[in-house]
């Protein structure tokens, strides 16, 4: 019997070998993966648009009707009573009186902590960086008593200086421990270039690495603001007053006339919380994932 002989294809290296063939992705498992990512986005997608429709009942068409039908008559003005009568617009306004100055306080407190922890050289700043650190270990509501004796005999209750100190307090030390594994990823001979050149420290802080982190104070001060602006525990704990209340202090307090929760109203305040949040994560989307992978590798 008579054989062909085929030659054997070389390789640019003169193995004689054939060379390997890329490994295919079955359609199988294409599909399983589809089809996780399509139940994936039913569970986060499928509650908004369950709320969102449950914004736009009436109070009879909430009671009387399944919870999962649509709205019978569309009650847009639901909307337009959160945001008066509900004075929700109140809440969000109050709600944004004590993140922001909190936020502007950790962010340059924990920036310049983290700046001085590992660009600095200084005796004793491991021992700093671990008493900031044991910050974090510490629960909230082993401090609200001692705070809530302190801001009253200071005369600060009454106002929003309670929840701005305390948030700042409470978010500084995942703020420094944070900012100063960036600060890892900053070389070094920046810093040693800028003091030949006759930079003093402020300025290297300034014009040098806050440049260099500003992603990371993106992504630092976007998880601290989510943290804050869902706080209840310290708003509830502090805000003794109706006209201090945030947005999650006044949506546990929602109530109509007569004290008759009006749940068209209700979830029209949650969703104009919701949406407004998910809206400021989607915009700010690809710098957090640029400022969580920067101090991920140093180089």
């Amino acid at each position: 019997m008579a054989v062909i002989d085929t030659p054997v294809k070389t390789s640019a290296s003169g193995s004689g070998r054939a060379p390997a063939r890329a490994p295919r992705v079955r359609r199988g498992s294409r599909l399983w993966v589809r089809i996780l990512v399509a139940l994936l986005l039913v569970v986060e997608i499928y509650p908004l648009v369950w709320m969102f429709l449950t914004s736009l009942k009436s109070n009879d068409d909430y009671l009387n009707n399944s919870t999962w039908s649509l709205p019978t008559t569309w009650q847009w003005a639901n909307y337009t009573e959160a945001w008066t009568t509900g004075h929700i617009g109140l809440y969000v306004q109050n709600s944004l009186l004590a993140v922001v100055p909190a936020l502007a306080l950790m962010l340059l407190l924990g920036t310049a902590a983290g700046f001085a922890l590992q660009i600095m050289v200084w005796k004793g700043r491991s021992l700093t960086l671990l008493v900031f650190l044991a910050g974090m270990m510490v629960p909230p509501q082993m401090i609200l008593l001692p705070l809530f004796t302190v801001y009253f005999q200071t005369g600060l209750s009454g106002t929003l200086w309670p929840l701005v100190l305390t948030y700042t307090g409470t978010g500084l030390p995942l703020t420094v421990f944070m900012m100063a594994t960036y600060y890892r990823t900053v070389p070094r001979e920046l810093f040693e270039a800028a003091t030949i050149d006759g930079a003093g420290i402020l300025r290297a802080f300034w014009t040098i690495s806050v440049p260099l982190v500003r992603n990371a104070l993106l992504t630092v001060g976007l998880v601290q603001f989510f943290f804050i602006w869902n706080d209840l525990l310290i708003a509830l704990t502090f805000t003794n007053d109706q006209d201090l209340r945030t947005v999650q202090v006044g949506l546990l307090n929602f109530t109509g006339d007569f004290g008759a929760t009006q749940y068209g109203p209700l979830f029209a305040a949650i969703c104009i919380n919701v949406f407004g949040t998910l809206l400021i994560y989607l915009f700010l989307n690809q710098k957090v994932m640029k400022g969580l992978t920067s101090g991920a590798v140093k180089g």
